[in-house]
């Protein structure tokens, strides 16, 4: 009897040292100024005080980031991926109800944002304009880079869900969010109730669309027409 050969599995490829090393000094300077921000305003923040807080050179600072404005574009770049991360996992734990994925989503997002020293400095209005463009005038790498990212949780969350509709979801998902996270409107699970109460009905039609089962909004949304989804049929009267 003839063996075939069985391909060994290669194991994972390490990061290469100098990746490594870029990534920890990226993230060293950024956590430095996260808690910076915790004490004081973004205009208060010197490069400077970064580079003494992460243990590097001011020089170093620059060589990596190019200015202080694309050091502020890296750190809400990597604070939208740590939103992005939360949403993932609050999405996750509701599968079988889109519509309570929606608002336990927006739920976390909204707590954390309320929590993070980058959104309440923005919120603040403590002068910190140059923080509110990147999320506002100057937004785009930051719509892009959550549009992205939230298209790839819904994707990863229901697959069959068409191309074209998961990233109209995920971009109005996405401003919505900033919007209510630099403009707050009221308790983050009121918020998220309203988001879910609006975009829920849509997730469950695409749902239905492709054969797979909604959640409990559809039911409950008025004027849905007899016989739709969510809405039994009576039984035919017995003998």
């Amino acid at each position: 009897m003839t063996v075939g050969y069985i391909q060994p599995i290669a194991p994972d490829s390490p990061t290469p040292f100098a990746v490594a090393a870029r990534d920890l000094l990226r993230n060293t300077a950024l956590d430095a100024a996260r808690t910076l921000l915790l004490e004081k305003p973004w205009p208060d923040v010197t490069m400077s005080d970064i580079a003494r807080a992460a243990g590097v050179s001011r020089q170093t600072l620059y060589n990596e980031f190019g200015s202080r404005h694309g050091f502020a574009q890296a750190y809400v770049l990597r604070e939208t991926d740590r939103f992005i991360a939360a949403v993932e996992t609050a999405v996750h734990q509701h599968l079988d109800d889109p519509a309570t994925a929606l608002a336990a989503a927006f739920t976390v997002f909204l707590t954390a944002a309320a929590e993070d020293p980058l959104v309440r400095s923005i919120v603040s209005g403590d002068g910190s304009d140059e923080l509110l463009a990147l999320v506002t005038t100057q937004g785009e790498p930051v719509l892009h880079r959550a549009t992205d990212r939230l298209s790839g949780v819904i994707i990863a969350a229901w697959p069959d869900l068409p191309t074209a509709d998961t990233a109209l979801l995920a971009e109005t998902v996405v401003r919505l969010a900033i919007s209510y996270a630099a403009l707050p409107a009221g308790p983050a699970g009121m918020t998220a109730a309203s988001i879910s109460t609006l975009l829920g009905p849509y997730i469950e039609q695409l749902l239905e669309r492709i054969g797979h089962g909604g959640g409990s909004v559809g039911a409950g949304v008025a004027g849905s027409p007899a016989g739709s989804a969510g809405s039994a049929e009576p039984a035919p009267a017995g003998p």
